[in-house]
């Protein structure tokens, strides 16, 4: 199916790419708004709609929490830089109301979290992007999780799990190809027996789109790159401290 027989919608879901550069130019607050509200749209786990959004305005703020993931100049430099936290505060405030105790830390309720403030993140950047804004997702801040959460006053029950960094592009990257839906969508049941053939001859396809590109060229593949993303950001310190928060203890 070529782009062109999709609709609007699908459309601008496939041309979506990261933006790092943007230009000098505020989001108006009513819009910001309408992206969160956009967020808040998407669907929640039994509802319980277990996400805060923190905009960081601060420009001390920003820049702490620019350096605390990993120097990353385009948090200070974005219109907005919004911070994604899963959130069960609230929901511990419902138990104790509705006198059903204390969450006590299960896994489960760290997965509802987590997956609720996935899927709020998306339809946000979604919806900025349909407005012409770009943005991209800020996973560096849990190199210093501790100290973002010192700089955002997180009370227990609540932890950052990303930034969002939203204005109007000043330059886009061509979009990457991804893994062919051939790859990603197995049948009755998980087939492996070509996957090694499968990476290997998307690695082909992304080494070429790393030479090619016109800015940031590179010689790598996807392979490559993925495995020292996760191989390199282990990020040891994360148990412990989400066990402080109150997560993960059962």
């Amino acid at each position: 199916m070529s782009d062109m027989s999709l609709n609007p919608t699908m459309q601008l879901m496939r041309r979506h790419s990261s933006v790092r550069q943007f230009r000098d130019e505020a989001i108006a607050d009513d819009l910001l708004q309408d992206i969160i509200r956009c967020g808040q749209a998407v669907s929640s786990s039994s509802f319980i709609q277990a996400c805060s959004v923190i905009r960081v305005t601060d420009p001390e703020k920003r820049k702490l929490l620019a350096r605390a993931a990993g120097n990353q100049a385009y948090v200070v430099q974005a219109a907005e830089f919004l911070v994604l936290c899963a959130d069960m505060a609230r929901i511990e405030y419902c138990c104790e109301k509705n006198d059903l105790g204390t969450l006590e830390g299960y896994t489960e309720h760290f997965l509802q979290a987590t997956v609720d403030t996935a899927l709020v993140a998306q339809n946000m950047l979604l919806a900025a992007e349909s407005a012409g804004l770009g943005g991209v997702f800020i996973g560096g801040i849990r190199n210093e999780i501790q100290t973002v959460s010192d700089c955002l006053a997180l009370p227990e029950s609540v932890y950052p799990a990303f930034g969002l960094c939203l204005g109007w592009p000043e330059q886009k990257q061509p979009v990457k190809p991804r893994l062919p839906v051939s790859v990603v969508m197995h049948e009755n049941g998980y087939d492996s027996s070509s996957l090694q053939q499968q990476v290997d001859e998307y690695d082909a396809q992304m080494a070429d789109y790393y030479a090619t590109r016109q800015s940031n060229a590179r010689v790598s593949n996807w392979s490559q790159q993925s495995a020292n993303a996760v191989q390199g950001k282990r990020r040891e310190h994360m148990l412990a401290f989400l066990q402080q928060q109150g997560f993960l203890k059962h």
